[in-house]
């Protein structure tokens, strides 16, 4: 009976795909009809709302902005008296080449950046500000700021909890701390669960909103670039799709030593040049920088700012900036946890760099560009579906981002295009990562099992530089948001433990246990 089952549902699938065919359908059509149960389900209860006055707010929502402002007052706000320590330690000054890991503390940030800086950065903000008015910045700015503690305490567990592999290669991140920390506690059982669900959303998370939604934003700027209908790769994305496969399944082979070897290169070349034009963009405004600051604050307070006033432009700054940095989800925990340390606070300290980088240094140059251009004014959306992670509005976020850069450097679009495709890349190869991990912490670490994922995540590649399935890519946005659930209950647990390390830590580099190597 168990080997019958999966040929019946093939049998299902090929009718249903037979039938669709012979009605004109498309692939898409396909596998939206395929995707569309299943995705309904996910999405409604992941996403699902509680009224406040006249919105409704995801739950998911709340759930990580009470956890950061928790970790932040709990933590005594670690995000601003740990960050000139962050950078002495990003830098290299207590670096100490005998410690285990398998990358620096500067090739764990980029790692981890590379899986956060990117589509988020360019499109996110766009449509936050186009739907919710330059106010929707400032949301933006805080849920960065306070995400920085909930970094903090994620990935001084991830790499507090890591386990050593037989190959010489470590494994972390929420999986083994959810289960072996709250097994010291006594919670077993618990923690198993946790760590499992945890692990199958990561997995599902690295297919789709890690890997799939990476590369179809990717291909439709390459095609928007090289003559839109008129493009080589226009109704011919898989080709694209096979050159990137390729490009990521060199990359991936070598793990996460050959990971950081990339993204230690890309992302702050990619984060320099993107960084260089916004400020020549604000430098070309500066007489305008105070107006432009009055319009952000203004709008974040005003009962009648656009989108549904107040309550509705807080939601929408908090949603885009939680889909840009990843606090609280856990996934950065992982790249974290090869960091070359034994002191786990110290790549916790790193850790919360990560969303003021991402947030609150890159994502309000995008939006002061934007406010600039005058794309502040847009008329607000109906509902908050519009602007959710899973929905349409990326590419026209990316377009939109363009012409502002445009109105003042007119060639940036074509920069801004394979800024788009290696920010893409580097999301790619970072989120493999973690589907790893996470495969490998379900299914085994045998050569057989690693391979087969490498291989699925390659194949997926191409089906996403090919296909524009909405459901497939709400699916996998809707994966990476419910890894959000079993981490944050997990973090609250283990909290008090990370802020004695903390105090500890501290109170060792402040008596020199702790040297400075540099």
């Amino acid at each position: 009976m168990k080997r019958i089952k999966p040929l019946l549902s093939l049998l299902a699938f090929t009718f249903i795909s037979i039938t669709s065919y012979a009605q004109g359908k498309t692939i898409d059509d396909h596998i939206n009809d395929f995707m569309e149960p299943i995705t309904s389900v996910l999405m409604s209860v992941i996403f699902f709302t509680i009224p406040i006055g006249d919105m409704q707010v995801p739950f998911v929502l709340i759930w990580l902005i009470a956890g950061a402002l928790f970790f932040t007052v709990y933590m005594k706000f670690i995000n601003i008296r740990g960050f000139k320590h962050a950078i002495d330690v990003v830098r290299g000054k207590y670096d100490n080449p005998d410690d285990a890991g398998e990358v620096s503390h500067f090739q764990a940030l980029t790692a981890a950046l590379s899986g956060t800086v990117g589509v988020g950065n360019i499109a996110g903000v766009a449509i936050a500000v186009s739907l919710g008015g330059p106010g929707a910045t400032f949301w933006m700015i805080a849920a960065g700021l306070i995400g920085m503690s909930s970094k903090f305490v994620e990935c001084t567990l991830g790499l507090k909890y890591r386990v050593k592999n037989a190959d010489g290669s470590v494994s972390g991140g929420p999986m083994y701390y959810l289960r072996d920390g709250l097994a010291k506690q006594g919670k077993g059982k618990l923690g198993k669960v946790l760590g499992a669900i945890f692990a199958i959303a990561c997995v599902g998370g690295s297919f789709g909103g890690g890997n799939m939604v990476q590369i179809n934003q990717a291909t439709q700027q390459l095609i928007d670039v090289t003559g839109g209908m008129n493009s080589i790769f226009y109704d011919r994305g898989w080709i694209f799709g096979v050159i990137m496969a390729i490009i990521v399944g060199a990359i991936i082979i070598g793990g996460i030593k050959s990971i950081a070897k990339v993204t230690d290169k890309i992302v702050p070349f990619m984060v320099g040049i993107y960084v260089v034009a916004a400020l020549i963009v604000i430098g070309n405004n500066i007489d305008q920088i105070g107006w432009a600051f009055g319009q952000i604050l203004s709008g974040a307070f005003s009962p009648d700012a656009m989108y549904g006033g107040f309550v509705g432009v807080l939601i929408l700054g908090f949603r885009r900036a939680a889909f840009s940095n990843e606090a609280g989800i856990g996934s950065a925990s992982i790249a974290h946890s090869a960091a070359k340390t034994d002191e786990p606070v110290s790549e916790g300290v790193v850790a919360l760099l990560e969303p003021f980088i991402d947030t609150v240094v890159v994502c309000t140059m995008t939006a002061l560009v934007i406010i600039f251009a005058g794309y502040g004014d847009f008329t607000p959306a109906e509902s908050l579906a519009s602007a959710s992670p899973g929905g349409n509005g990326e590419a026209t976020g990316i377009a939109l981002t363009s012409s502002a850069f445009e109105l003042t450097i007119s060639w940036f679009p074509v920069v801004l295009s394979v800024a788009v495709i290696l920010f893409a890349l580097s999301t790619m190869i970072s989120w493999s990562y973690y589907g790893i991990k996470s495969w490998t912490y379900l299914f085994g670490d045998s050569k057989t099992s690693i391979t087969i994922y490498k291989v699925v995540f390659c194949l997926l590649v191409v089906v996403g530089a090919a296909i524009s399935a909405k459901q497939v890519f709400d699916f996998g946005d809707a994966m990476i948001f419910a890894m959000a659930f079993p981490n944050v209950l997990g973090l609250y647990f283990l909290a008090p433990e990370i802020k004695k390390d903390l105090k500890s830590y501290l109170d060792r580099i402040k008596s020199g246990e702790i040297k400075a190597y540099k």
